[in-house]
């Protein structure tokens, strides 16, 4: 946990990024009429500092709302849906979507996503748990957009999967996921494994872009 900290982890406002990113402005510049030293150029950094501090929270605060209200509609599909399925579609013949090529088959699986690992499922269920508690911790220090949202992919989809780990058979950490998607020469999965991998997806190609959780701008 300590080290997707440290991978991700950002400083609580955007202004305290340090070196090897792109700021709006420039640090220890002082502006016209000034000396730049003194106590009076000390006072008017100190308020500029604190007027930044304070413009970043609403944005900050924003952010956050995106990440859960991301993270809850993706759960929300994947629990609906899975409730649908063991209603409506288990102990059923799959239903053709598009012929053979795309079907809606009821399947448990007790491994990861894709139907990976199944000796390992309470390992998989403490990662899910654990990656959780990092998303959560680190949502106060987030200012990005497309970081919100994939990072609401990931948390929405978690949660997702873990829940049936917990209160489905056979038991507390080691039920197993229902899944129903089941494209042609491909493993079953469901909604959740879909935002997760949308979210890594997202992830990579913000890393790619350079762009950090704290809306800077990471310079290599």
């Amino acid at each position: 946990m300590a080290e997707a900290e440290r991978i991700i982890g950002t400083p609580d406002t955007p202004d305290a990024a340090g070196g090897g990113k792109e700021r709006p402005d420039s640090e220890g510049t002082p502006a016209a009429g000034e000396t730049g030293t003194g106590p009076a150029a000390a006072a008017g950094a100190s308020a500029t500092g604190e007027a930044e501090a304070t413009a970043a929270r609403p944005q900050g605060r924003r952010r956050i709302a995106v990440l859960f209200a991301v993270a809850t509609f993706a759960y929300a599909i994947d629990l609906i849906s899975k409730l649908i399925v063991v209603a409506k579609l288990e102990h059923h013949p799959p239903i053709e979507i598009v012929g053979d090529w795309l079907k809606f088959e009821a399947i448990r699986n007790a491994g990861a996503a894709f139907g990976f690992g199944e000796a390992f499922t309470v390992i998989f269920t403490m990662i899910a748990a654990a990656v959780i508690v990092v998303i959560a911790r680190l949502a106060r220090k987030l200012y990005s957009l497309p970081w919100a949202i994939a990072l609401g992919l990931l948390l929405g989809g978690a949660l997702g999967n873990l829940t049936d780990r917990i209160f489905r058979a056979p038991g507390v950490f080691e039920g197993a996921v229902v899944d129903f998607i089941a494209p042609k020469h491909f493993a079953v999965f469901n909604l959740a494994d879909s935002a997760i991998v949308c979210g890594g997806i997202l992830i990579v190609l913000l890393s790619f872009r350079g762009l950090d959780p704290d809306g800077t701008v990471h310079k290599d």
